[in-house]
């Protein structure tokens, strides 16, 4: 079935959203129906019009609240304004390089910024008035990457996860995620609430909460939910299973290998468990795939309204092969905010290059290998540092792994890696050994590091460089 989905872009459109749409914070037990939400749009639209917001402003969201951070989005879209998501916690550094970088009109969230500081530059947005949303790909220590959606690719998104999904399994969803990114807002919030469903908002649940999780489940007959392996590790050490099954699960926004995999699915007493591959470029998920889909470590099959290719080693488009992932879709970003030349590099003949690689079968689906970013170069071997990161995940005593280049005087670069451990009697020798048995010499790694934790981003993805800088840091001590 085909779902046709509108952004609200003015206030008569406000009900895009079907009547049973249903927003519960489950910290302050408090529930806000469709109306009442819309209610309070409509409060919030006309406060931002007597402020001088108009159509076509751009306008930071970064609301602490995550029923407030919807209800901003909704109030500028109904406007047509554009909102930038960001992060609700920013440093006033930070907060000030994000307002200077899409020229804000204003600030929604505590702003830390210094008083008396200037306001940004008064920039006019180049389009077609159709801008309704920029997310932050970077980090902000330097000017952010903007990604920029209108209305239509966000819709397109939409539909497709709609079509993909379908209503049923999104009846009761629960949101763990942060929804200051494409896959906590887009894929999380705004498809379950176009569904017509009643999403349950946890936004980043503490460990201590965590064991609640299963009573949570069982309490609202949740069945649906979507995160990051690092949510599930944790809540396979710490929640009990429980008693009632979910209808399906995403697992995405970082490399999932086929042990994590398996262990979700037997918590969550189903084998709908779907690897997910997205970016923030094509407004969230591009494709899904289910441990029956048997696709092993990196499988995420065919993608959901739009098409994949591979740019192979000499610069050509491959339907099939190996090489860096292509994706062409309706809900692709219009441009990076304000740097034209990043964006003409991104795209190749109408093709958005993902930075990933790949293996696309002759079928359309897709098995991810690692980033392109991330390759180690061993004296001309190239490796993929996710690639060891799964295989190192394989190992019974191994809870999580983390793998980087080293600086070596013979081979330039020699595969280092940080390893978070079940057993402490687990020793490098030993996992050395072990890799040797299943990997080629080359990518055995010369140095492992046994870490407590790995360092994570807002997003919960580790962070290979601060992991990098850990682990070569106490080498030089």
């Amino acid at each position: 079935m085909k779902y046709r989905f509108r952004m609200p872009v003015a206030l008569d459109d406000l009900n895009t959203f079907p009547p049973e749409a249903t927003l519960v914070d489950v910290r302050q037990g408090t529930s806000l129906s469709r109306d009442d939400l819309l209610g309070e749009v409509r409060r919030r639209a006309q406060s931002l019009r007597e402020e001088g917001i108009e159509a076509r402003s751009s306008v930071v969201v970064g609301q602490a609240s995550p029923v407030d951070y919807i209800a901003d989005l909704f109030a500028l879209w109904s406007i047509s304004a554009m909102a930038v998501a960001v992060e609700p916690n920013l440093t006033p550094t930070e907060q000030s390089l994000v307002a200077e970088s899409v020229g804000a009109r204003m600030w929604r969230g505590e702003d830390r910024r210094e008083a008396g500081s200037p306001p940004p530059a008064e920039r006019i947005i180049a389009s077609n008035g159709d801008d309704a949303l920029i997310l932050l790909t970077s980090g902000t220590t330097g000017r952010p990457k903007g990604v920029v959606h209108s209305c239509d690719s966000l819709a397109s998104r939409i539909d497709a996860n709609l079509t993909a999904i379908g209503h049923d399994d999104l009846a009761r969803s629960l949101l763990v995620l942060p929804i200051h990114f494409g896959h906590g807002l887009i894929g999380n919030t705004l498809t379950v609430l176009a569904a017509g469903g009643t999403l349950h908002l946890w936004s980043g649940p503490t460990v201590a909460e965590m064991k609640d999780f299963p009573a949570l489940i069982d309490s609202a007959e949740l069945s649906f939910m979507s995160s990051v392996p690092a949510f599930w590790r944790i809540a396979l050490r710490v929640a009990q299973r429980p008693t009632r099954s979910f209808a399906r699960v995403h697992v995405g926004s970082a490399p999932l290998s086929a042990m994590l995999w398996g262990q979700i699915a037997e918590w969550c007493g189903t084998r709908r468990v779907f690897n997910m591959y997205g970016m923030s470029e094509a407004a969230n998920w591009i494709a899904g795939a289910s441990l029956d889909d048997n696709g092993g470590d990196g499988f995420v099959g065919r993608p959901w309204g739009g098409a994949f290719a591979v740019l192979d080693g000499s610069g050509a488009i491959k339907s099939a092969g190996s090489g860096e992932v292509l994706v062409r879709s309706p809900s692709m970003m219009s441009r990076y905010f304000g740097l034209p030349e990043e964006t003409a590099a991104t795209f190749v003949e109408g093709w958005l290059k993902t930075g990933d690689i790949g293996e696309l079968a002759e079928d359309g689906s897709l098995t991810l290998v690692g980033r392109s970013k991330s390759e180690i170069n061993r004296a001309g071997a190239k490796i993929l540092a996710e690639e060891i990161d799964m295989l190192l995940e394989h190992h019974p005593m191994v809870v999580e792994a983390c793998t980087f280049g080293m600086p070596d005087a013979v081979a330039g670069e020699v595969v280092a890696a940080a390893v978070v451990a079940r057993d402490p009697g687990l020793d490098e020798d030993t996992l050395r050994a072990w890799c040797r048995e299943r990997c080629r010499r080359d990518a055995v790694p010369a140095r492992l590091f046994f870490f407590d934790s790995l360092p994570r981003n807002d997003r919960g993805k580790v962070s290979r460089l601060a992991v990098r800088e850990r682990a070569l840091g106490s080498v030089v001590r």
